[in-house]
């Protein structure tokens, strides 16, 4: 089993900073989310408010969409196209598992239209952005990958970020991912810590 964070690993870019600007575009009532989300950035900038306060308020920008799946589906005909290519002629398998911090019902229907059956993400409510759970980040994702699959092992994980060294723990195999460049997870931690 493989295990892959989704933004900067396997999608070129960050899916929610991408769906945000793309919402702006084609929903312009949510430009009135706007202030409240740099006030939350700020806060959270200044370490006043952790990062799932933070995702919650930017996330209110969901009740101006009105349909939001059908704004999602819309996002992804038009995005699927950044999915990397050595994901999908290299290293995709039928076993494959998604743990991002994005949103669920973002990823969801990507992860349908590319086959992949296992998803963990943060649980936001497509409606009203509230979280109905923890941000799946760090000692998260292993909290949740052990509550889906047990003490399956992971053969290899890929992810952008040191972040998910709780994860990379786990795997056989770890490699960090740089636009389209894999490198070994050690090597990476080395290169970092100098």
């Amino acid at each position: 089993m493989n295990v892959y964070d989704f933004d900067q690993t396997i999608y070129r870019g960050d899916s929610t900073v991408d769906f945000y600007f793309y919402c702006m575009r084609h929903k312009p009532l949510m430009l009135r989310s706007v202030p409240g989300t740099g006030v939350a950035f700020a806060l959270y900038q200044a370490k006043i408010w952790n990062k799932t306060q933070f995702k919650q308020q930017m996330y209110r920008f969901l009740t101006a969409l009105g349909d939001t799946e059908q704004v999602v589906n819309a996002f992804w005909k038009s995005h699927i196209g950044n999915i990397k290519t050595w994901y999908i002629e290299k290293t995709q398998r039928e076993d494959d598992v998604i743990i991002s911090a994005s949103p669920e019902f973002l990823l969801k229907p990507a992860c349908e239209k590319l086959g992949i059956r296992y998803l963990m993400a943060s649980r936001v409510d497509p409606h009203t952005g509230r979280y109905t759970g923890i941000n799946c980040w760090g000692e998260e994702k292993v909290r949740r990958f052990h509550e889906k699959f047990g003490e399956v092992p992971i053969e290899t994980f890929y992810s952008d970020s040191l972040s998910d060294t709780p994860l990379a723990r786990l795997a056989d195999t770890a490699w960090i991912v740089r636009g389209d460049a894999l490198i070994p997870w050690e090597e990476w931690e080395r290169k970092k810590k100098r």
